[in-house]
């Protein structure tokens, strides 16, 4: 029976690149000469830290920047919130989402099957599973889904005839 993964994973080896590009850049610029300003990255967590609220932003240009170039979709960025970590420096956690989260698998769930074609999705940890009897289902499906979920950036892995 045909079948496809629906899966959020992005590319941590370009992720880690363009952390080293960023911080490169941020290195050199002259705005941010005698500053504190870095991106730090442990596993799926990122960190901007900086001297004040304008020189985060800054930073989080550079770093979606360098995302962008390096063919990263910065929608697998979640920035949180901005924390005073004493004095004026600053820091904010970014997230790098992996993995589909429960109540986009459902509502994946829902669109398959509302779109009323011969196939059933079900979800698999951090994964939903799309299976049917004919391939151009699949394909259809892989389209709706590239149209309708819009916040994450989906990829379709594992197709099997």
């Amino acid at each position: 029976m045909p079948s496809f993964d629906t899966v959020l994973e992005p590319n941590m080896v370009e992720v880690r690149n363009a952390v080293d590009q960023s911080n490169k850049e941020i290195g050199t610029r002259f705005d941010f000469k005698g500053s504190d300003a870095r991106v730090e990255q442990k596993d799926k967590e990122l960190t901007l830290y900086a001297d004040s609220e304008f020189q985060l932003g800054q930073a989080r240009d550079v770093l979606t920047a360098k995302m962008t170039k390096r063919q990263v979709d910065v929608r697998f960025l979640d920035f949180g919130k901005i924390e005073k970590i004493g004095g004026d420096k600053v820091k904010q956690g970014v997230k790098v989402k992996a993995g589909i989260e429960s109540d986009l698998a459902k509502k994946i769930q829902k669109l398959v099957k509302d779109s009323k074609l011969k196939v059933q999705a079900t979800i698999q940890g951090d994964t939903v599973r799309v299976s049917g009897n004919k391939r151009d289902d699949l394909q259809a499906v892989i389209a709706l889904l590239r149209k309708e979920v819009t916040e994450v950036p989906l990829s379709f892995t594992n197709f099997r005839d």
